[in-house]
């Protein structure tokens, strides 16, 4: 057994934001630690992942995942160490994965905690292309929005997490075309350049849907949102009949403190038989053991690019947050506590 510390930092919510959220919406805070009771493991952190589902569990309000407590500890997707283990199967210097993120150190029910190996992949590659990010992109791809081989994609925030991914799963695949769209023009030549898409555009160029008829003249047969707002109602203009989107996140609606207009022209789903559908990951667990299968055989080869954007230790957590909803990360977002 590892020396148990006797206090851990964590971050707690301690005030619901309203509209974009702010560091006074925070505070770090010490609470004890304590060797774990039976079928429990304590895990020390490695990595942690921020991403922009949790703004919305910011909110005191109902979804498909709780709200944060107010003056408790948050938590989400996090890779770490065992230290010290009470429960069968697992023992100290495990590498695991489990959902007791915003914390030094955690105190695990050993049935939530899957072990991982460091040697296939960095640790936090299992936050990442390997983990909830890439299985959203690989199930809403290919699943939801039905792709096939010579289809065009458009994907809305494409140097992201989960975008990036997108965009190149289409291009492995036999996507006639892949069109994306970032927020810089740094961004827009790394999805050319770097991971292989045939057009992209900087949203704040111009109008969204003047840009992608520009990048698109053929239209397109997939969109995966992750933007909404202006985005959505573009490719609604831009789908080809019998066209599929898939709706996987909106964050340029996240901060918003008035409701968001639905896109003006709805009624084009009708006459194009559109299917809009949204997709959350715990859908379509089914779908690992192929996910893995092919997506480490992509990163192997080389096809797949997989980046991140890594902030060192966990008194900039909340930094990190706020940075991934502007939009400064490239590929995951990610805090690290291996300093």
């Amino acid at each position: 057994m590892s020396q148990i510390p006797a206090a851990s930092r964590e971050w707690h919510l301690i005030r619901r934001p309203q509209g974009w959220p702010v560091a006074e919406d925070f505070a770090l805070r010490e609470a004890p630690v304590a060797a774990p009771a039976p079928g429990r493991i304590l895990v020390r952190n490695l990595h942690m992942s921020v991403d922009p589902y949790m703004r919305g569990r910011m909110n005191d309000v109902k979804s498909y995942v709780p709200p944060f407590r107010l003056d408790h500890p948050m938590d989400g997707g996090a890779v770490g160490e065992v230290v010290a283990s009470a429960a069968e199967g697992f023992e100290a210097g495990d590498h695991v994965l489990h959902g007791l993120g915003w914390r030094e150190y955690a105190d695990v029910d050993a049935a939530h905690a899957t072990k991982v190996d460091a040697s296939l992949a960095p640790l936090s590659a299992y936050l990442g292309v390997l983990g909830m990010p890439g299985l959203t992109a690989y199930a809403g791809l290919f699943e939801v929005a039905s792709f096939k081989e010579g289809d065009s994609v458009f994907v809305s925030g494409a140097a992201g997490a989960v975008g990036s991914l997108v965009g190149q799963f289409a291009r492995i695949k036999g996507a006639a075309r892949v069109i994306g769209s970032a927020g810089s023009d740094s961004k827009v030549g790394m999805l050319k350049d770097k991971y292989g898409f045939d057009a992209a555009f900087n949203y704040k160029n111009g109008p969204v849907a003047k840009q992608l008829k520009e990048a698109a003249p053929d239209g397109i047969d997939v969109y995966f949102d992750n933007v909404g707002g202006d985005h959505l109602e573009a490719a609604i203009s831009s789908l080809n009949v019998h066209g599929r989107a898939t709706l996987c996140g909106a964050i340029a609606q996240y901060n918003d403190t008035e409701p968001a207009p639905g896109p003006r022209n709805l009624a084009l789903a009708i006459g194009k038989r559109l299917r809009l559908q949204g997709v959350l990951v715990g859908d379509h667990a089914g779908l690992q053991p192929r996910f893995v299968e092919d997506v480490a055989g992509w990163l192997r080869s080389g096809q797949l690019v997989a980046d991140e954007t890594v902030v060192e230790g966990i008194e900039n957590a909340t930094e990190a947050f706020l940075g991934m909803l502007r939009g400064e990360n490239t590929g995951k977002m990610i805090v690290s506590f291996t300093g």
